[in-house]
């Protein structure tokens, strides 16, 4: 949600971030609904005025005795009262309206994001570990042979239909080992608040984490109303929704692993192959609540947490910092890591760490106490994949495929797998 006020001191500027994005310049549109807005409350209050000062007139005609003053007062209170009340109806329409036209202009964008249009604008700030040279063509991850034996996606379709997959045997534990890895991991050497979360929220919760109005088609809603969350960004981050924090609280960071639900709206034709893109995946996603000075460093600092991951799993990866062009809605400023997938021949996204600034916050209404004095001031709200299981799961199996169709595992696995580290051609570990 953007502040009102900005866009009335400086709209040019705030056209101009727009401009950045790609997107068409709106100032001019909300002003003129603010303006409408804002007339129609001080119409409002100037009738309400005249409503009470006729009403105390009223009661001093009756006491002179001047009848027709009193009926000429008492109908004029009458006619005030209907006038006040039709005034503050059109006042919180036009409101509600500008809320809403808010509420669907993307955030605009950190200054030092680089401009583009699309992902050929972004550009590389990181690159970690060099991807293995194989004596054979390598495979994608549901080719391999060991793969095969746990990954089916005909049963799965059977039940649920297309990007839907039913994992088995050693695949499915390594798929729990690197969600526990990766919570173990956050929790004990990142310093995060394991948190377990619902996936089903109401609308406030979407609406608060920049999901609605305008990417409903993108989730899944129930038949009575909940929302399944895309990501346990909804949940962590709105877990501040109306709070007033102690400056002392912050930051305030979390975790949890989740199982997401995304409709992949638009993306028909899209990596239909294996589980790269599924409409049920997990993930362990990263939250922060931090003071608006400390964001951009944190963001930073999440950022190497969820690098740190691929690190100590051995999977090489680049980093890329996303231009004006490619990044979210909600974003001031994201980063993409993409790991290597040797089957792929390619970097494919497995994390995305955004700051929001206060949009979200404006959005849910969370603010701190500095501790100086002074009003209740928005927090900053930060969120990354750290990291998406599914995608974590194929660049591990990818990358320790042998020729014989089995798969070496990383070291950082083995005591979640019971020492064992390979995953033989009949899909069990050994």
């Amino acid at each position: 949600m953007h502040d009102i006020r900005a866009i009335r001191e400086n709209p040019q500027a705030f056209d101009a971030a727009l401009a950045r994005r790609g997107d068409a310049p709106v100032s001019s549109e909300v002003l003129a609904l603010d303006e409408a807005r804002r007339a129609k409350i001080l119409a409002a209050e100037t009738a309400q005025a005249e409503q009470n000062k006729a009403s105390k007139e009223v009661g001093a005609a009756k006491g002179r005795g001047d009848e027709a003053e009193f009926e000429r007062l008492r109908a004029l209170v009458t006619e005030k009262k209907a006038e006040v009340a039709a005034m503050q109806a059109e006042a919180k329409e036009l409101d509600a309206q500008l809320t809403d036209m808010l509420a669907r202009i993307a955030n605009l964008p950190a200054d030092d994001v680089p401009e583009g249009e699309d992902e050929d604008g972004n550009v590389e700030v990181n690159r970690w570990g060099t991807p293995r040279e194989f004596a054979f063509a390598p495979k994608e991850h549901f080719e391999i042979a060991g793969v095969a034996q746990g990954m089916d996606f005909e049963t799965a379709a059977k039940t649920s239909g297309s990007r839907f997959v039913n994992l088995s045997k050693g695949v499915a534990r390594i798929h729990r080992a690197l969600a526990q890895f990766m919570l173990d991991t956050h929790v004990d050497k990142n310093g995060l608040t394991e948190t377990a979360t619902p996936v089903l929220v109401r609308d406030e919760a979407m609406y608060g984490t920049d999901k609605l109005p305008k990417f409903g088609d993108d989730s899944y809603q129930t038949t009575n109303g909940w929302w399944l969350i895309p990501t346990s960004e909804v949940t962590l981050t709105y877990s501040v929704a109306g709070d007033v924090l102690e400056e002392s609280a912050l930051p305030i960071r979390m975790t949890a692993h989740t199982v997401c639900f995304r409709s992949e709206a638009g993306s028909a034709g899209k990596d239909t192959a294996g589980m790269l893109r599924q409409h049920q995946f997990e993930k362990v996603e990263m939250v922060s609540v931090t003071h608006p000075d400390d964001s951009d460093a944190e963001q930073k600092r999440m950022l190497r947490c969820a690098e740190g991951i691929l690190e100590d799993l051995g999977v090489p990866y680049r980093t890329v910092v996303l231009c004006t062009g490619d990044m979210g809605f909600g974003a001031r400023r994201t980063y993409d890591i993409e790991a290597w997938l040797p089957g792929q021949n390619t970097y494919r996204e497995i994390s995305s760490v955004s700051t929001t600034g206060d949009f979200q916050a404006r959005r849910m209404n969370a603010r701190f106490k500095p501790a100086e004095g002074g009003k209740p001031q928005f927090v900053h709200t930060l969120n990354g994949s750290g990291l998406a299981v599914g995608r974590c799961l194929i660049a591990v199996l990818e990358n320790g495929q042998n020729e014989d169709g089995t798969v070496t595992l990383p070291d950082a696995l083995g005591p979640y797998l019971g020492g064992k580290l390979v995953l033989d051609t009949d899909g069990t570990l050994r």
